[in-house]
């Protein structure tokens, strides 16, 4: 209370009483402010959670030889291709005949293969996709003044579909 409450001769009662009326209200509307608070430290809560499940120790030789290992298959395949294009530019005689070569492997060793070259690119694509290859972004803070003037507007919105006495009433007005 403020000078001008003492002034008034209001003390401690108003004060009990002005408490008072705001929990019983807050039994009939939340209070936006500590719903807010709460799924602040909720969404606090849950970044620390991930950041320790995101937290990386430091690699040692093997490991990093291994990351290495699996950065190979797709610059080896591209640059194996084009190395072909030159093989073939340069001894054609013996690009056809290595492709000939070719030619006599069984049907059943290409599909597997093929297999194994969609399993592992698919894999890997559906890693990304899923989001594992990379860390989201966080989501963008909310105004806390637009999202509760929202709320309050969805509220109105559904209270009035929900109410046809109100409907009835505010026709009448």
């Amino acid at each position: 209370m403020g000078m001008i409450g003492n002034i008034l001769g209001l003390g401690n009662g108003a004060r009990s009483l002005g408490e008072t009326v705001k929990t019983v209200a807050e039994v009939f509307v939340p209070n936006a402010t500590r719903q807010m608070e709460l799924a602040g430290e909720a969404h606090a809560g849950a970044m620390g959670q991930f950041s320790e499940d995101f937290r990386q120790e430091a690699e040692g030789p093997f490991d990093r030889f291994v990351n290495g290992l699996n950065r190979m298959p797709r610059p080896a395949l591209a640059l194996g291709t084009l190395a072909l294009f030159g093989y073939a530019m340069t001894d054609p005689a013996g690009f056809s005949v290595r492709m000939q070569g070719l030619a006599y492997v069984p049907e059943p060793l290409w599909w597997l293969l093929g297999a194994i070259v969609t399993f592992y690119f698919g894999a890997r694509e559906a890693h990304y996709l899923r989001g594992a290859g990379t860390l989201a972004a966080p989501p963008a803070k909310a105004d806390p003044a637009k999202s509760a003037a929202a709320q309050a507007t969805r509220s109105d919105a559904a209270a009035a579909d929900a109410n046809p006495a109100l409907e009835d009433w505010r026709r009448q007005s």
